[in-house]
């Protein structure tokens, strides 16, 4: 009888034991789904991309310049109802912009851009690795997307410039002066003559 009795004291303990551990992974999970909950919202309203050209070259450009029109085209598309639906998006955005620097258009093929479009890279590329974190910085998430607009502007700007740039005409003989500048800076490949006294 003893037996039967501690028994049952003992299965009413375990019971309650894991009752009470159910219990606390229930308050947690609730805890962990508001607080995903939060994150989605911060994110959400804080997604807000340029997603259409500035300027009329940036017009003309995203019109021959494929990829970088696809781009836009990703940028356009806001997320909704769930943090998935961001990191998917954050994916997509980091495959199209790691298009970008394959197919620049030869008028922009320049250091200028090239700088731009490899730090627009490296931001959408940090958005994507935030998003893709167990821990969501929901504050850096916000400030990469307006980091990565300033770096939208600042490329189409630069674009821009270059236009323009190429809109002065040349003076003439200008084309030759600048050929003699470029020569007159290189270092000649001309023997020197160890017999010579050195001039320093």
């Amino acid at each position: 009888m003893k037996y039967k009795l501690s028994c049952f004291f003992f299965l009413i303990f375990i019971l309650s034991a894991c009752k009470n551990d159910n219990q606390k992974r229930l308050a947690e999970n609730e805890k962990q789904a508001k607080k995903n909950e939060l994150i989605f919202s911060n994110i959400n309203k804080g997604w807000v991309f340029y997603d259409t050209p500035i300027n009329s070259t940036s017009e003309a450009t995203v019109a021959s310049w494929n990829e970088l029109r696809i781009f836009f085209a990703e940028l356009v598309v806001k997320p909704k109802k769930t943090i998935g639906a961001f990191q998917k998006k954050s994916k997509a955005l980091s495959k199209k912009v790691m298009a970008l620097n394959e197919n620049i258009p030869s008028q922009f093929n320049k250091p200028q851009i090239k700088s731009r479009v490899s730090t627009l890279i490296t931001k959408v590329r940090l958005l994507d690795l935030f998003l893709n974190l167990d821990k969501i910085p929901d504050q850096k998430v916000i400030v990469l997307v307006s980091e990565i607009n300033a770096e939208l502007v600042s490329l189409q700007r630069q674009m821009d410039k270059i236009v323009e740039k190429s809109k002065i005409p040349v003076e003439e003989g200008e084309s030759e002066l600048m050929k003699m500048m470029d020569t007159s800076r290189a270092i000649p490949n001309t023997p020197t003559d160890p017999n010579l006294p050195r001039v320093e």
